[in-house]
């Protein structure tokens, strides 16, 4: 049987329910014979929008019409418009996929009752327990199985004639601290507090419980607490929660058989309505439900200490990692700890792919005026440069590939089977690449993975502002020795390009030339022509002396229509030599004609041996003396054509 690829949308994979619904995924992925690139995002903990914008980007990067299948989460997406833009891409690569918990029309769908869970809670908290002064903490409102649980918690107050104030409405995000947050909402108000809590999931019931008990509120002999999805044992809170149990786990292995029909041709439904149940327990009130098996509680402690022991090891290495590689201070370096690291913590499958343009360094100027914003690139490259290609102990030498492949032809995709995480790199909107890992000895759904991600990623970006920060440098110590109009050293690079040659000559007692070049006539040919045609012909002597100084002379544009030569071990042969030659360069310069002057200079040089704490520009003021000398003899007249 042929293997499938299948792309999997999925956000923040470290969530109890993201992380059920992966499990059953990666359990049939084998079966099934499937090769599942999971496009992983974690936006939204960090309340930054420039961030999400970075992480959303991954999921611009698959190419649908090079899988056969995908499988959506995009119920775990906080932001419609890449909702929109995943959905409009798979529908025009026309490959069938399977929306788990967000019904739409043309895809197939996995999902819940959510209304019907939601009415079992609500209706158990007023018939059993008498409970009619309600709040609620809901998800997102633009969110579906939000949106159906708040309406079914409606609905049945409405049925019931109990009344409740939109105050008593609190749209979390279905994460841990909307829950904290929430309870701080019911208890801030200042008013009287419900008698029952109804929360959309476990986690912001969990954590809305720990902040009333914080404060003094007793659950649920105060206020009954509920939850939804039953994604925690219900051993790990300070009350067992009542909840809705639902089949997260199937879910995921439902999707990969759907896709598998579907691709085999075998008919089946478009849509999977799973069977759930509400299950009451400890924080509604219902203790006669409260299990106290001894045994469970010592699997549940074993189970917990393994967890604490293994995020300890993890946040060891993290630290490590983390302080490593923020210390490179190149991209070699960098690379090469990576590596070190990646073996270390044990991954199967490593890939780390970025953008051509990832160090792209624009002008000095601009970033100067821009601050480095102006076109930060925020989307992948047709082309991504992969240094770091590992497989099962083995590094590969890759070099590039073509970004619509994803994965390095050494990647283990002939077999089904395969789980691939596909992890943006990025800072704020700058795209930088992106990370693709296969198996791991420490389980990726573990939170701090996402640390590891961000820490790798800002670490990436400290290197590429270290590289552009040494072109900076590079550039401004340019602009700083070079003369900017005639492209040779001004009077600073000069006496930097100088410095160490005339110590060496003091200490050896070798002789020094300098000679000092004025071009004739540079008033006149302005007056006439004007001062772009000056311009021109102060480039000329520049462009004459770099033809003319091939023996290690040292030359720059003094100032205005002035220049220097300087040489260590010159005779006064050499020195005539090079007077000819510049004169020879002049000519051939005039013989071609394209200037509407005739181009000349007057040159005067000096040699001697320079004594110590004497200054290098004595002898360039000798020098100016001896060339103007010469210049004395000349009349300007002659160098211009007569019109």
């Amino acid at each position: 049987m042929s293997s499938y690829k299948i792309a999997l949308i999925i956000e923040e994979i470290n969530q109890s329910y993201q992380s059920a619904i992966l499990n059953g995924i990666a359990s049939s992925a084998a079966d099934f014979s499937f090769n599942v690139s999971a496009f992983v995002s974690f936006s939204g903990a960090m309340i930054n929008p420039r961030h999400d914008t970075g992480e959303f980007n991954i999921f611009s990067l698959p190419d649908f019409k090079e899988f056969d299948g995908a499988i959506l989460l995009t119920n775990t997406i906080a932001y419609q418009p890449v909702i929109s833009d995943i959905l409009s891409r798979i529908k025009e690569a026309g490959i069938p996929a399977v929306s788990i918990d967000r019904d739409i029309p043309y895809l197939y769908y996995i999902g819940i009752d959510n209304k019907t869970a939601m009415r079992q809670i609500t209706e158990h908290l007023i018939n059993v327990h008498g409970l009619s002064k309600f709040g609620y903490i809901s998800g997102p409102a633009d969110n579906p199985e939000s949106a159906d649980r708040l309406n079914a918690f409606l609905d049945v107050l409405n049925e019931k004639n109990i009344p409740i104030s939109s105050e008593n409405i609190y749209y979390g995000d279905f994460r841990s601290h909307s829950g904290k947050a929430a309870a701080e909402y019911f208890i801030m108000r200042d008013k009287v507090m419900p008698e029952a809590i109804i929360c959309a999931n476990d986690v912001m019931a969990a954590s809305a419980i720990n902040r009333l008990t914080a404060e003094g509120y007793s659950v649920p002999a105060d206020i009954a607490v509920t939850g939804f999805d039953n994604t925690y044992s219900t051993h790990n809170y300070q009350v067992e929660l009542t909840s809705v149990d639902r089949p997260l786990t199937l879910s995921g292995r439902l999707a990969c058989k759907m896709l598998y029909n579907h691709l085999i041709r075998q008919p089946q439904e478009r849509n999977i309505i799973l069977n759930m149940s509400a299950r009451f327990t400890e924080s509604c009130g219902c203790c006669q439900n409260v299990s106290h098996n001894l045994n469970e509680f010592k699997e549940l402690n074993y189970r917990n200490y393994m967890k604490f022991e293994e995020s300890q090891n993890f946040m060891s290495t993290l630290n490590r990692i983390s302080t490593g590689l923020l210390g490179c201070n190149t991209f070699e370096e960098y690379i090469d700890l990576l590596k070190k690291y990646i073996t270390e913590i044990g991954f199967e499958e490593f890939y780390f792919c970025l953008c051509d343009n990832w160090n792209t360094r624009p002008d000095v100027a601009e970033v100067v005026i821009n601050n480095d914003l102006k076109n930060v690139p925020t989307c992948y490259t047709d082309e991504m440069f992969v240094p770091i290609a590992y497989k099962n102990g083995k590094f590969y030498d890759i070099g590039k590939i073509k970004t619509k492949s994803i994965l390095p032809s050494v990647a283990d995709y002939e077999n089904g089977g395969k789980l691939y995480y596909h992890i943006p790199l990025h800072f704020g909107e700058r795209c930088l690449g992106y990370m693709v890992i296969s198996n791991s000895q420490t389980p990726l759904t573990n939170s701090m993975f996402e640390t590891l991600c961000i820490s790798i990623s800002n670490s990436l970006e400290n290197i590429r502002k270290l590289i552009f920060l040494e072109y900076t440098v590079g550039r401004l110590e340019k602009l700083y020795a070079q003369d900017t109009f005639s492209g040779i050293y001004n009077r600073n690079g000069f006496i930097k390009a100088t410095a160490e040659i005339y110590r060496k000559c003091v200490e050896n007692q070798n002789d020094v030339m300098v000679m000092f070049i004025d071009l004739d006539g540079l008033k006149k040919i302005n007056d006439t022509y004007g001062h772009s045609v000056g311009d021109r012909a102060i480039c000329n002597i520049a462009d004459v002396l770099t033809e003319s100084c091939s023996s290690g002379e040292v030359y720059c544009r003094f100032g205005g229509d002035e220049f220097i030569i300087f040489a260590a071990d010159y005779s006064d042969s050499d020195a005539k030599h090079l007077t000819n030659k510049i004169k020879e360069n002049i000519c051939k310069i005039n013989e071609k004609g394209g200037n509407p002057f005739k181009l000349s200079a007057s040159t005067g040089y000096v040699i001697a041996k320079p004594k110590e704490n004497e200054d290098i520009f004595r002898f360039v003021t000798a020098a100016d003396k001896i060339m103007y000398a010469e210049k004395r003899k000349k009349k300007l007249s002659r160098y211009l054509k007569s019109e």
